[in-house]
């Protein structure tokens, strides 16, 4: 049976969930402004990302041998196994949260979701589309 969402609007959901981790992560950072002693926290998930979907950083397909066909990426592969092994990890080296710097990176994560829920709507403008149009 096919099935109605394709394996990159489930990739585009959980990287969106990754997304919305960070944002909250930078928020907790941004809250903690004037807490003495707490150090900032940060939610990296692109180098994972990246080795799950068979990428190199540059975003080229590795493969090992010429002959090898790269593996579709299974999003039901990359669920909470993954992101129980992931903990926001302690900046070092800096003592206190710099504001400007976590207001940047918010605006940057922002900026990434929306453009991933544009993604996700065009998805579904395509299948209203297809319903509208087989009603007919």
């Amino acid at each position: 049976m096919k099935e109605l969402f394709s394996n990159e609007v489930k990739l585009v959901g959980k990287v969106m969930s990754m997304e919305l981790k960070r944002q909250n992560v930078i928020m907790g950072n941004m809250a903690n402004v004037h807490t003495p002693g707490y150090k900032p926290r940060e939610l990296t998930f692109e180098k994972e990302l990246q080795a799950a979907l068979g990428l190199d950083m540059t975003g080229r397909v590795s493969r090992t041998d010429k002959q090898h066909i790269p593996a579709v990426f299974d999003p039901e592969g990359f669920g909470p196994e993954w992101e129980k092994a992931f903990k926001p990890r302690i900046i070092h080296g800096e003592d206190r949260v710099n504001l400007d710097k976590e207001v940047t990176k918010m605006a940057k994560n922002s900026l990434h979701y929306n453009a991933l829920t544009q993604v996700v709507k065009a998805n579904f403008d395509s299948i209203k589309n297809i319903i509208t149009e087989g009603s007919r």
